[in-house]
């Protein structure tokens, strides 16, 4: 009787072994089958409301006593602070608070010296927050004696301004997310907005200069529109009016490769430290971090300033393509040194002051100056910015990403991780039993 009633048990465990399989992996099959969710609504993280956080000290605190801010690997703001009131004060709201020498003020008055020094070719400053320092580069086609003359300028200035040497050579990407082609050059296209009547592109402005024509293909034969307003140098931005008036379907999606896209829900500022994202249609999606901003470039066409600058790669002809963080238009591809195989540095024109100065507003935004985060999930989607009928519809995270999601899956999995093991002791007690069987079964045969 003890026998039977250990088969039966050992039975009725498989039985349930077989079953929690079944379920586990329905459960999972589904969780990876189910549709993803709404594309249209960017994931919300820590870091887009530090990055809110730190603007909105150094806008209270002031320029004198502050430096700057940026958001730290763990997406919690941190400000510089010139003095321990300050400090105070920056703690007291919950930020992390860091000592520096030199305020804000000191740091835009150094940038403002190196401006009014006679212009060389080739060079680039911007505003490191975190060193609390002004950082000049030079590249390759900087001659020694006008490297000299710039480093006498920054000795004048001060010891928080650092010089350095950069491989390759700070040029514009001419030629890059959708491309748009004209006599110019080639471009992508970045952002559709709208002045409430029409609707354009709004891409860089080194790319042509106003009454270009655009077509959208290899061939020439579809006119997209013509460049009506733009600024370059001192800016990099310009806009091109839509040929029939109109950007067309899921205007608001900008390319990500591959026919998928992402949902634009809104402008912002970046913040240093923070993830982003390019398109382009020579290098395709790349993504990195905001390394400065206020950075000012001295293109071999002229000197632009006010850019974002970050360590994302780009090649020419992704000029113009958007750049972006967490559903959240931050800029359009300036220029910059590098590729995509070495890496580099890329400059963007600011989205928000281009805007402004063209009158215009993102395509299908119904909120505008939405605060930008430090990272951003890969992007999901399907569209092309810039086309005049966008693909529509949105994809999915990666299989592997959707299995990792313990929202989705967890339960199933555990489920049939319980029945592995489950089947594998019975079948071990089995053959245990067995063996113990056979050793009393030989041993009485041999005695």
């Amino acid at each position: 009787m003890r026998h039977a009633r250990r088969r039966i048990v050992r039975r009725v465990t498989r039985l349930a072994a077989v079953g929690g399989l079944l379920v586990g992996s329905a459960m999972v099959t589904r969780a990876v089958a189910s549709e993803p969710p709404d594309a249209s609504t960017p994931p919300r993280t820590l870091a887009r409301t530090a990055s809110g956080a730190g603007a909105d000290l150094v806008s209270r605190l002031g320029a004198d006593r502050t430096a700057g801010h940026w958001v730290d690997s763990d997406g919690r703001p941190v400000v510089a602070v010139t003095d321990e009131r300050t400090a105070e004060a920056v703690r007291r709201a919950g930020a992390t608070a860091k000592p520096v020498r030199h305020s804000m003020s000191e740091l835009r008055s150094a940038t403002a010296t190196l401006r009014a020094a006679p212009r060389v070719s080739g060079t680039a400053w911007s505003l490191d927050y975190r060193s609390n320092e002004v950082v000049v580069r030079g590249d390759r086609t900087v001659s020694g004696s006008d490297w000299s003359r710039l480093t006498g300028v920054a000795q004048g200035i001060g010891g928080f301004v650092r010089m350095e040497r950069t491989e390759g050579t700070f040029t514009t990407r001419l030629n890059g997310a959708e491309p748009i082609l004209s006599t110019a050059g080639r471009c992508s296209a970045g952002f559709n907005v709208t002045d409430g009547t029409n609707d354009f592109i709004l891409t860089a402005g080194h790319c042509g200069p106003t009454g270009s024509v655009w077509f959208g293909d290899g061939r020439g034969d579809r006119q997209v529109g013509r460049t009506v307003a733009g600024s370059f140098p001192g800016d990099d931005f310009s806009l091109v009016e839509y040929a029939n008036g109109k950007a067309g379907d899921d205007a608001d999606l900008v390319a990500v490769g591959d026919g998928k896209g992402v949902r634009i829900t809104g402008t912002g500022e970046p913040a240093v430290g923070q993830r982003v994202f390019r398109s382009g249609s020579t290098s395709g999606l790349r993504d990195g971090r905001v390394t400065a901003l206020d950075a000012t470039v001295n293109y071999p066409e002229g000197t632009v300033t006010g850019l974002i600058e970050t360590d994302v790669c780009a090649e020419p002809g992704d000029s113009g393509g958007p750049m972006f963080s967490e559903g959240v238009a931050l800029g359009v591809t300036s220029g910059g040194s590098g590729d995509c195989d070495k890496g580099g540095t890329t400059f963007f024109q600011p989205l928000p002051e281009a805007m402004e100065s063209l009158g215009v507003r993102l395509v299908g935004s119904g909120r505008q100056d939405a605060a930008a985060g430090s990272s951003a999930t890969a992007p999901p989607g399907a569209a092309a910015p810039g086309a005049q009928a966008p693909a529509t519809g949105v994809e999915g995270s990666t299989l592997l990403a959707r299995l990792t999601d313990r929202r989705n899956v967890g339960p199933g999995l555990l489920i049939v991780a319980g029945s592995l093991v489950a089947l594998v002791a019975t079948r071990w007690i089995r053959a245990e039993a067995d063996r113990k069987a056979y050793q009393r079964h030989y041993s009485a045969t041999w005695g």
